[in-house]
């Protein structure tokens, strides 16, 4: 399945020993250390900006001292805020663009490290009361792109296109999806629409709990967002894998890699070779990467990262768990 092509590549490395993903209470305990105080920024990806303000407060618990501020801007603002040296940490839903990285090796002679923090589902809304069983990718292409680079062969605008029959036949199909600086925006065009172009018509939202908030309130409507931000007003609709599986949004089929559309969520920082993350930085991350952090993962309806994932990361890092 191409679409899901380079999170397998990613997830196939963790299970390569046999490792499962597991959850948060198999984990090392976060334990304070001495000397952490100062103030933290933070600045990126709209889709992390729960998970960051709820670990920036599990952290200042820890170290009264400390000031995390978070802004959550989209994905596309944290490469300049890394490179201007406005903020120690990047939150993105996607990877680095090679444009991004380069602009930052430019700056300082060595490559931004990636992160990754939790697991995703980037799912396809719909109004709660919409029969809509499922979706191919080539029926997501159509609705949404307007190069049809998928497969499909015609566009669709109306639900009866879809299959839907009686009052739902001829209504307009109404669509939100985020803005241009989101990593959701990028992932989706990416994965769902082949690289294709989204439609004029697509109504870009300034946040995924937006795309949920506008799909609910329209009975027409479907919008693409994190499967985190789903209320019990919209419907996430199974997707139809390349092979013929369908396949729901769900903790478990992004944890398993049966959902097409699942992702890693990452937070960049600066890390200068041979040398340990400024003291801050690093004991930020260590608490995400614990088994506090990675409960906050869990709660907040996201999927932590398998036990070789975190193992991994913190020795690329040089953080003792």
């Amino acid at each position: 399945m191409r679409r899901a092509k380079l999170f397998f590549a990613v997830w196939f490395m963790a299970l390569a020993l046999g490792v499962q993903p597991v959850s948060a209470h198999h984990l090392k305990d976060y334990r304070k250390v001495e000397g952490v105080t100062g103030n933290l920024s933070s600045m990126g990806s709209d889709t992390l900006a729960n998970l960051m303000t709820f670990w920036a407060e599990a952290f200042e618990r820890h170290y009264p001292n400390v000031n995390v501020q978070i802004q959550s801007a989209g994905s596309a603002t944290a490469p300049p805020a890394l490179i201007q040296g406005t903020a120690q940490l990047g939150p993105m839903s996607r990877e680095m663009r090679a444009r991004e990285v380069e602009g930052f090796e430019t700056r300082y002679g060595y490559k931004p490290v990636a992160v990754p923090v939790a697991i995703d589902a980037l799912a396809i809304f719909v109004h709660h009361d919409n029969p809509l069983p499922s979706l191919t990718f080539e029926q997501v292409d159509a609705v949404f792109s307007r190069n049809l680079r998928c497969g499909a062969t015609t566009p669709i605008r109306t639900w009866g296109q879809l299959g839907l029959e009686g009052n739902w036949k001829n209504r307009d199909i109404q669509l939100f999806g985020r803005n241009s600086v989101s990593g959701t925006y990028g992932y989706f065009k990416t994965r769902a629409l082949c690289k294709g172009d989204f439609l004029d018509n697509v109504n870009e939202q300034p946040g995924s709990a937006s795309v949920v908030q506008a799909v609910s309130s329209s009975l027409h409507a479907i919008g693409y967002s994190g499967v985190g931000f789903q209320t019990t007003s919209v419907r996430a609709v199974p997707l139809v894998r390349d092979d013929g599986v369908t396949v729901a949004p769900s903790a478990e089929t992004a944890a398993d890699g049966s959902y097409p559309l699942a992702r890693f969520l990452y937070v960049y920082v600066n890390k200068e070779p041979n040398k340990p993350l400024p003291k801050l930085t690093q004991e930020f991350i260590r608490l995400v990467l614990s088994e506090e952090g990675q409960a906050i993962v869990a709660k907040d309806g996201y999927v932590p990262l398998p036990q070789n994932i975190i193992r991994q990361t913190l020795r690329q890092l040089d953080i003792s768990p």
